[in-house]
């Protein structure tokens, strides 16, 4: 399958979408509108968005939909646009269905230590997105790596640098992270939105520096293989994370942005600390 590929001669790959499935119409649309933009652009594409959003700051916060109608909804994305589909799980029970609905499982940041869950996920055969908890070394993610390999039958593993918290209500991204990151043999993700949340700025709820995505993702276009985006139409608006989401009609001018400095950063001018000398 061509979006397993970590990355081409050409362009990075990219995980994105919604935070959180909103409504069946809602996926479809920002699925078809990043297929439009990606394909225009030659970037193998994923579409991401959570059936459930477990990690809520607060008890009253949107969570998602059930995971039957989500995975339902996941599922006719991946169908009618022919789309790769990306979603999360949280308990080991939840791996088998979803992988029956989606093409890669993620491990939330929070529960990347989960060794019944990384096992879980790996015994689908399914691709597994680990993402890097805010709490974690960026060398210590190896023995994530490490549980889901052991399993006979795993699929590929990528992981996911999305900044570590920096006292409260703060995340920074250490460059630092990637050549370490790199290390594990997986392809390596930015998650550019993510990156920028304010846990906690907003008292019940999570809190993001929108207006940083753009410089944060062209400093790691120079390092990473893939990208992870939020994206929404209106992210004042969006149910889920919408702080540190990009807007969907800024979306395509950044994307242009990244691939011209991933080019760049791949024609030989790179040091030996990617890999990639």
């Amino acid at each position: 399958m061509d979006f397993l590929r970590p990355f081409t001669e050409r362009s990075f790959f990219l995980i994105a979408g919604p935070c959180v499935i909103e409504s069946r119409d809602h996926a479809h649309f920002i699925a078809a509108q990043l297929q439009d933009l990606t394909e225009a652009r030659g970037i193998p594409f994923i579409f991401k968005a959570s059936f459930d959003k477990a990690n809520r700051t607060a008890l009253s916060s949107y969570r998602g939909a059930s995971m039957a109608q989500g995975l339902d909804i996941l599922s006719e994305v991946r169908t009618r646009l022919g789309l790769p589909v990306l979603t999360d799980v949280h308990e080991s029970a939840q791996c088998g269905p979803v992988a029956e609905a989606v093409d890669v499982l993620q491990i939330p940041a929070f529960l990347c230590r989960q060794t019944d869950l990384l096992m879980a996920a790996a015994r689908t055969g399914r691709p597994v997105n680990i993402k890097k908890g805010q709490f974690l070394a960026p060398w210590d993610l190896q023995h994530a790596v490490h549980k889901v390999r052991s399993v006979d039958g795993h699929g590929p593993v990528w992981v996911t640098e999305r900044g570590a918290s920096f006292g409260y209500g703060n995340l920074v991204v250490d460059f630092q992270s990637f050549p370490h990151l790199r290390r594990t043999g997986c392809p390596v993700i930015f998650d550019a939105t993510h990156s920028v949340q304010k846990p906690g700025a907003l008292g019940s709820a999570t809190g993001g520096a929108r207006e940083m995505i753009p410089t944060l993702a062209r400093a790691a276009a120079t390092v990473a293989d893939g990208f992870f985006f939020e994206v929404h139409e209106e992210p004042s608006r969006a149910l889920s994370d919408g702080p540190n989401a990009i807007r969907l009609d800024q979306f395509g001018s950044l994307l242009d942005q990244l691939l011209e400095i991933w080019r760049v950063a791949r024609a030989g001018t790179l040091g030996d600390e990617t890999g990639r000398s």
